[in-house]
C-alpha cells in the first residue's frame, strides 16, 4: 500500500533553481530512509542525496554545496531543493523511500516514485 508521491519537476535555465518534493502515503508507524535518485538517459541511476530518520544526509559528490535535502518526519515527506542547476543535472529524478527496520515482507529497494522530469537547458 506504500506508495510516493512526487511533484516539483520541470524545465529550468541554468543557474536557475527547482523544488523537488515527495511524500509517502500508506505508513504512519514505519520509519522510512528517503532520499532521491536520477537516472540521465543511456546512464545508471544514481544517488543525488538522501536522508535517514535521524537526520544524516548523504549527497553526491557532483551536487554537494548546490542541493540541499530535507525532510519532515511527521509527514513522512523528503524536499531536494536544487538552485545553480546545470544542464549536467538534466534527468529524471526519483524519489526513493526504504524501511529502516528490517523485514522480509519489505522490498529490498524500498519504494519507488514514478519519476518527475528535470531539464537544464536554456
Amino acid at each position: 500500500q506504500v506508495q510516493l508521491v512526487e511533484s516539483g519537476g520541470g524545465l529550468v535555465q541554468p543557474g536557475g533553481s527547482l523544488r523537488l518534493s515527495c511524500s509517502v502515503v500508506g505508513s504512519r508507524i514505519s520509519i522510512f530512509t528517503m532520499g532521491w535518485y536520477r537516472q540521465a538517459p543511456g546512464k545508471q541511476r544514481e544517488l543525488v542525496a538522501d536522508i535517514t530518520s535521524g537526520g544524516t544526509i548523504n549527497y553526491a559528490d557532483s551536487v554537494k554545496g548546490r542541493f540541499t535535502i530535507t525532510r519532515d518526519n511527521a509527514e513522512n515527506s523528503v524536499y531536494l531543493q536544487m538552485y545553480s542547476l546545470k544542464p549536467e543535472d538534466t534527468a529524471v529524478y526519483f524519489c526513493n523511500a526504504r524501511h529502516e527496520a528490517i523485514n522480509s515482507d519489505y522490498p529490498r529497494f524500498g519504494y519507488w516514485g514514478q519519476g518527475t522530469q528535470v531539464t537544464v537547458s536554456s
